[in-house]
């Protein structure tokens, strides 16, 4: 009778392993296809899901110590290509992959839709004030160039002159991009009150996207996540020393 329940729950587990659709784990590898629009898709998501902000520190631990294991061999029988896979997913969102330190939780690129909306929100809000759309642009760009400094090259030091330069630089050319727009839609005599409206409501769109890739080099998260969106058209500016953060060498451009 023991022998026969030992039997059925080994025949569970193993149907339980069988029927996940996780492929095979690679370490430091995408666990979706890069050569399809849908696979670079899932693995976008995969880097910004905001749900890997809410892990606690023992998991963070069990995860790094799980590919520890897995990269010398001394894996305990059991743990699944999804374990694995999740695993390394918690690791890469949480730690930088230089330093292997924890990134601050507003800067992860799993934070950068529930921390960055607000501002999104802020920069398109209607009838806004000269000081309204300098404090808005001026925290946006705050806030990316945080983002790009948090997930930076850390192998290769750089004067902290630089980022600062790089800084002000979007700093002034996003607020004088939005100040000038809007000043020149308010004086646009042609424009009846309705349309001026509508045309304020896009003016933030070219202040932001111009600068959104030419902010701060040095990036390797970042990096990373642009290159799976769009990998073969997407200058990668912020080349990682770690091929596992960035997967430009599969795709040269």
């Amino acid at each position: 009778m023991a022998d026969t329940a030992t039997t059925a729950s080994a025949a569970a587990a193993s149907a339980a392993n069988t029927s996940t659709d996780a492929p095979p784990f690679q370490l430091g590898k995408p666990r979706f296809q890069q050569t399809s629009f849908y696979g670079r898709f899932r693995h976008f998501l995969d880097i910004i899901d905001p749900r890997t902000l809410f892990v606690t520190e023992r998991r963070l631990r069990e995860a790094v110590q799980l590919l520890e294991d897995y990269k010398h061999g001394t894996l305990r029988p059991g743990v699944t290509n999804e374990q694995l896979w999740s695993a390394q997913k918690i690791k890469q969102a949480i730690l930088h992959p230089d330093t292997n330190e924890k990134i601050f939780m507003p800067f992860r690129m799993s934070g950068y839709i529930p921390f960055g909306t607000p501002i999104v929100v802020g920069l398109l809000l209607p009838n806004q004030t000269l000081a309204s759309t300098v404090f808005w642009q001026w925290l946006n760009q705050s806030h990316n160039a945080c983002v790009n400094y948090a997930n930076r090259n850390a192998t290769k030091p750089s004067p902290a002159s630089k980022f600062i330069q790089g800084y002000l630089g979007a700093v002034i050319s996003a607020v004088s991009i939005a100040v000038g727009l809007n000043v020149l839609v308010q004086k646009a005599n042609k424009f009846t009150p309705a349309t001026r409206l509508l045309v304020q409501r896009f003016v933030p769109f070219p202040a932001v996207g111009r600068l959104s890739c030419r902010r701060v080099p040095g990036c390797s998260s970042l990096c990373k996540a642009l290159c799976a969106w769009q990998p073969l058209a997407w200058p990668c500016r912020w080349p990682s020393a770690s091929s596992r953060r960035c997967q430009r060498s599969r795709h040269p451009n």
